[in-house]
C-alpha cells in the first residue's frame, strides 16, 4: 500500500534529500520479478490527484512502496529530481527543458501522459478593464516560471502581437500569484490547474487560455538510477500504467463518485467539480503512451520557443534527454 506521507514545494525538496541515498543505494540488486523491496520517490503537482485516483480505483495495492511528494509545479520536481531527492516526476514539457540546459541532466523522459489542457489561463481580477491579451501591454503579469504557464502566456502574447517585453512579467509561484491578484500587486496572472480554479472562485475573470497553445502531452521523467535497474523500471512502467487504468475505471460512468473525491480536496461545489473533470475527460482523456518521434518534436518546438524569448541561451537539442528504456515495459503494463 502507498505510504501517505505528503510534502510541499521547497520543504519536501529539503526533507526529502536524507531519503535520496536510499531512493538509489541498492539499485543494481533489485530484480524485475521481487518489486517488494523497491521503494518509489513520486512527485505529484496541486492536490493528491493521481494518489486519489487509484485509490478510488482500487489500484493502490502496488506491490512496491511509492512515497508521494506534492509541489506547486513541475519546475520544482525537476529541481528534486535533480537533487536526487525524487525517482520520478510528472510536469508538463517545459520544466525538463530547463533542467537539461546545463547539458548534465541525471535524467530522462520516459513516457508521455496524454492529458487536458484547460484550466491553463490568464485570468484578471474581478472589476478589471483589461478583457484580451493586448489590453496586457505595459501591465503586471505574474507567471509561474518555466511552466506551461511561462509558455502559453509567451505564444498568447507573440498572437496578439505583443513581445515579452511589452508586459511588465514577474515570476510568482501559483500561491503567491493568486495573493499577489487578490492584493493588487499584479494586474494579471498566468496559471494553472488548481490556483486558475481557486482564482476563479474569488472573482477573476479569464481573458486569455493555453487550451489550444499546449500540446496536451505531460511528461514522466525519471532518473537515471531507475532506469539502471530492472526493478525499478518495472515499478515506474506499473505505476504509470496504473494511473491510465484508474482513469479509464472512472470514465466507466463512475465520474459523479469520483468528482465528490475532487470537490472535496479543490473546494468547490460538486456539479462544477464534476462539470471540470468531465470536460476535461471529454478534450483529452488521460492516459499513457509510450515515447514517439513526434512527443520529441512536440517539445523540440518548446524549447525552440524559449530560445526565441531568451530564456534559455542556445539550441537544446531536446532528444538528447529522452530514452525508451520504459517501452517495453510499460506496453507490457498498459
Amino acid at each position: 500500500m502507498f505510504r501517505r506521507t505528503l510534502l510541499t514545494s521547497t520543504a519536501a525538496l529539503a526533507l526529502l534529500l536524507p531519503f535520496a541515498t536510499a531512493c538509489g543505494g541498492d539499485a543494481e540488486a533489485e530484480s524485475s520479478s521481487d518489486l517488494s523491496s523497491v521503494t518509489l520517490a513520486v512527485g505529484a503537482t496541486g492536490w493528491k490527484n493521481e494518489e486519489a485516483v487509484l485509490e478510488f480505483a482500487h489500484l493502490d495495492d502496488t506491490p512496491y512502496k511509492v512515497k508521494w511528494s506534492l509541489f506547486q509545479g513541475g519546475d520544482q520536481q525537476l529541481q528534486a529530481v535533480r537533487a536526487g531527492a525524487l525517482d520520478l516526476a510528472s510536469s508538463s514539457e517545459i520544466p525538463p527543458v530547463f533542467a537539461a540546459a546545463d547539458g548534465r541532466p541525471n535524467f530522462k523522459v520516459v513516457a508521455v501522459q496524454r492529458g487536458t489542457t484547460l484550466n491553463q489561463e490568464v485570468v484578471v481580477p474581478k472589476g478589471s478593464k483589461v478583457t484580451d491579451i493586448a489590453g496586457l501591454r505595459g501591465k503586471k503579469v505574474g507567471y509561474v516560471q518555466n511552466t506551461t504557464a511561462h509558455y502559453f502566456l509567451y505564444e498568447l502574447l507573440r498572437r496578439a502581437g505583443l513581445k515579452w517585453s511589452d508586459i511588465d512579467a514577474k515570476p510568482l509561484l501559483p500561491n503567491d500569484g493568486l495573493a499577489a491578484l487578490n492584493g493588487g500587486g499584479i494586474d494579471a496572472f498566468a496559471s494553472y490547474g488548481t490556483s486558475v480554479i481557486t482564482a476563479h472562485q474569488q472573482g477573476a475573470v479569464t481573458v486569455g487560455s493555453g487550451k489550444d497553445v499546449l500540446s496536451g502531452n505531460f511528461l514522466w521523467s525519471a532518473r537515471d538510477n531507475v532506469l539502471k535497474s530492472p526493478g525499478r523500471r518495472a515499478a515506474a512502467a506499473d505505476l504509470i500504467a496504473r494511473i491510465t487504468k484508474a482513469y479509464a475505471y472512472i470514465r466507466d460512468g463512475r465520474e459523479h463518485e469520483f468528482a465528490k473525491v475532487v470537490a472535496k480536496a479543490t473546494h468547490q461545489p460538486l456539479a462544477q467539480a464534476e462539470k471540470d473533470f468531465r470536460d476535461a475527460q471529454a478534450q483529452r482523456p488521460t492516459q499513457a503512451r509510450t515515447v514517439g518521434d513526434d512527443t520529441i518534436a512536440s517539445q523540440q518546438k518548446v524549447a525552440d520557443a524559449f530560445t526565441e524569448l531568451g530564456a534559455l541561451k542556445g539550441k537544446l537539442d531536446v532528444k538528447s534527454f529522452w530514452s525508451r528504456a520504459l517501452d517495453t515495459d510499460l506496453e507490457k503494463a498498459l
